[in-house]
């Protein structure tokens, strides 16, 4: 049976790390590591994790650079088979979202999987905002600004000891380096999971001010440009490519 490491990075997420830890928790695959690593919280977070203690397989609380820092000793803390994220704002969109992952994993020339996921609201999680499809891997695709949403994207821990974890130079922009790294520079074998595996609510670091936006478009193009991926043209594709998701969302 595959195993599977699911790391949820937290700082200072009181009011919704502990819907995040019992949807892991809740999940019905039997195999699953669930790895807690805090930066440290000031606002009440450590007592919210403290309950959990007994029930997460690893809990860390340090002061650390930031989320890609957390995620990157995350990895080296799992020893599942495959390694995933579910954010401390954010929960699995059903309890079999992990044993649909874990079903794709049975080909042993997969190296990832990733599915499609909804932005839903800060105060209710029922509500959906935008519907991202992640749709079939192609290089072609990639180069027009497709990407899959991180969040659902489960990798293979042999795959990140190949090709590596998260580029900290990186501050908004780390996942879409690592991404790109692994489907378009270094071809890993990627399978699309079409059902809704994750539920993100809106307000993430990168969306949050408009001055982080920019810099995400900034970081956004030096990686297309070092992975030869493309460039402007690319970015602005991508960015375009999310209205779209705002017309989507007639779920439940």
């Amino acid at each position: 049976m595959i195993s599977i490491s699911v790391v949820t990075a937290v700082y200072n997420r009181r009011d919704t790390v502990a819907q995040a830890l019992a949807s892991v928790l809740s999940q019905d695959y039997p195999a699953v590591e669930t790895i807690v690593v805090d930066g440290a919280s000031t606002d009440g977070t450590q007592d919210v994790l403290a309950e959990f203690r007994s029930r997460v397989s690893v809990l860390v609380s340090e002061p650390d650079e930031g989320i890609y820092f957390a995620l990157n000793k995350g990895l080296k803390l799992a020893t599942g088979d495959v390694v995933g994220f579910l954010h401390a704002d954010d929960l699995f969109a059903a309890a079999d979202s992990l044993t649909s992952i874990a079903a794709a994993f049975n080909d042993p020339t997969v190296d990832a999987v990733y599915g499609d996921l909804v932005y839903v609201r800060q105060s209710d999680v029922s509500r959906v905002v935008r519907l991202w499809t992640a749709g079939l891997c192609r290089r072609a695709s990639m180069q027009r600004g497709w990407m899959p949403p991180h969040p659902t994207f489960y990798v293979r821990k042999s795959v990140y000891e190949r090709l590596g974890g998260f580029d900290t130079q990186f501050r908004i922009a780390a996942d879409y380096d690592l991404m790109t790294r692994f489907l378009f520079t270094g071809g890993i074998k990627a399978v699309y999971v079409p059902r809704i595996l994750v539920r993100m609510r809106v307000g993430g670091v990168s969306n949050r001010s408009l001055k982080n936006l920019m810099k995400k478009s900034t970081e956004d193009y030096r990686i297309a440009r070092r992975h030869k991926l493309g460039g402007l043209f690319t970015v602005v594709l991508k960015n375009v490519s999310k209205i779209n998701q705002f017309w989507r969302r007639n779920i439940t």
